[in-house]
């Protein structure tokens, strides 16, 4: 039984808990002359809370530990005839694969147990390239063992599995429905399960950052052991190569990465700046109803059309002005990938950041001041320049650092518009690249994860991910620190 067969008997199990405890309850008031303490649905939903919240944990907790355990009890079939060097992830990735080719050659009734233990291993191939399943390996008979086992003990675990969340899901709802009494405080049981939610979802939240965060640091580690983190951060030269010889200097990478933001932030934050102030201060409100959201619009157009536009046609027009045969005729861009074109278009796709968090920001700043000032006699641009704008300054901060820390982490528009060409350069008309486009290609075909060379992604990610978090962190206490003044 699949588990979402369980999940829908579990659901329909809750379902009929709630209407038999909230039932129970109305009859129970009735015959013993009583008020409920609280209202039916609260006793209907605490039996459903019994029946599906517990079943769905432990489907959950089952689904993530059964692979595990499973992988755990077949490994001692391949371990005995593992060649030396072989990857014991690789091994039980063409063991699953070979499982799941087995499961359904038997269930269309083209295959028999029997028969697969039997089947010779190069047959055996071929019939899972029938299928349509690649195999990394030759099979052999250890691997079509281990396989066979895995098979074997699935059933086992998708059996136990529905025995047991469908039982753990009647046995809840019997005792929810038996809870179903005038005194029993259903509401406060309702709202502690909503409330164990509630920091469930936060949990899962949390533990999910330090998952990455873990990853982050565990490869990197693992990559310093490989190649020298002094070279690796001070080295202005980024040439891999998966042959040996490689050299993985991140200075080109972040000059490229810091380059193109600021070229973004030298486009957003005077345009979005300006559009706020004009929002926020100058707009008639039938105006700010569409401006506002057609402003906020750019923000979601997808990064990979602002890339296309970047390639297409920021990119040709910069090479007409700027190329060589362009009617400027100054021969300073060679292509239309580089440094400008990506920093052009991030730079539009940054504006609704910059705007939308300073007009929030400049709306927040209270009125008693602009009266203030205009009643000394100060016109409205003096007001917004010498009143508004400082007030609203630590907030626009905090607005410019997040918008910068969203252009450090861009992808798409980098690929696409800046090229690949890791170099230190001050000519913005250049094609440059950055961490995460580097990230990117490391991690992009056959790579071995074991080598530096892939490994390396993680290490450049955990250097952008410790910027970025520095930007996040200043920007939110500016941010905090303003909201406590003016709140």
């Amino acid at each position: 039984m699949t588990p979402s067969w369980i999940a829908l008997i579990v659901l329909a199990i809750a379902a009929a808990g709630f209407v038999l405890a909230r039932m129970r309850a109305r009859g129970a008031a009735r015959r013993e002359a009583r008020r409920l303490h609280s209202l039916p649905n609260y006793y209907g939903w605490t039996a459903a809370i019994y029946a599906a919240g517990p079943a769905l944990l432990l489907l959950a907790i089952w689904l993530v530990a059964q692979p595990v355990v499973t992988r755990g009890l077949v490994w001692p079939v391949l371990e005995a005839s593992a060649a030396e060097g072989a990857v014991p992830s690789l091994m039980m990735a063409d063991v699953q694969r070979l499982a799941a080719g087995l499961e359904g050659a038997i269930d269309t009734g083209r295959l028999t147990r029997d028969a697969a233990q039997a089947l010779p291993p190069e047959e055996l191939r071929e019939t899972m390239a029938a299928q349509g399943i690649a195999l990394g390996s030759d099979v052999t008979p250890a691997t079509r063992d281990a396989a066979l086992r895995w098979l074997r003990l699935s059933g086992i675990g998708d059996l136990g599995r529905a025995v047991a969340a469908i039982g753990l899901a009647l046995a809840g709802a019997a005792w929810g429905v038996s809870r179903a009494k005038p005194d029993f405080r259903a509401r406060n049981a309702v709202e502690r399960a909503m409330r164990g939610v509630l920091i469930g979802a936060a949990l899962i939240a949390i533990l999910t950052t330090v998952g990455i965060v873990l990853a982050l640091i565990f490869n990197t580690i693992e990559f310093f052991r490989l190649y020298p983190a002094a070279e690796f951060f001070f080295g202005t030269t980024w040439s891999p190569s998966f042959g040996g010889g490689s050299e993985l200097g991140i200075l080109p990478l972040l000059w490229g990465t810091l380059y193109i933001s600021l070229i973004a932030l030298l486009v957003a934050v005077p345009i979005g700046l300006f559009a706020a102030i004009y929002l926020a201060e100058y707009a008639h409100r039938n105006v700010r109803a569409w401006a506002k959201p057609m402003l906020e619009m750019l923000a979601g157009i997808p990064t990979i059309v602002y890339g296309l536009f970047a390639l297409l046609t920021v990119g040709p027009l910069l090479v007409e002005a700027f190329g060589r045969g362009g009617y400027l005729g100054l021969g300073w861009m060679q292509g239309g990938t580089a440094v400008m074109t990506a920093g052009l278009v991030m730079g539009i796709m940054l504006i609704p950041f910059v705007s939308s968090l300073s007009d929030d920001i400049i709306n927040a700043v209270p009125q008693a001041l602009r009266d203030g000032s205009l009643g000394l006699g100060a016109t409205r641009s003096e007001t917004i320049r010498q009143v508004v704008l400082p007030a609203a300054l630590p907030g626009i901060v905090g607005a410019v650092l997040l918008a910068a820390s969203r252009a450090i982490g861009e992808t798409m528009i980098v690929v696409l518009g800046a090229g690949a060409a890791a170099r230190l350069s001050m000519n913005p008309f250049d094609a440059m690249t950055t961490v995460t486009a580097k990230i990117v290609s490391q991690l992009t075909g056959d790579a071995d994860f074991s080598s530096p060379e892939a490994l390396v992604a993680f290490a450049l990610g955990m250097t952008l991910f410790v910027i970025t978090l520095a930007l996040n962190v200043v920007a939110l206490w500016i941010v905090r620190r303003y909201r406590e003044q003016y709140e």
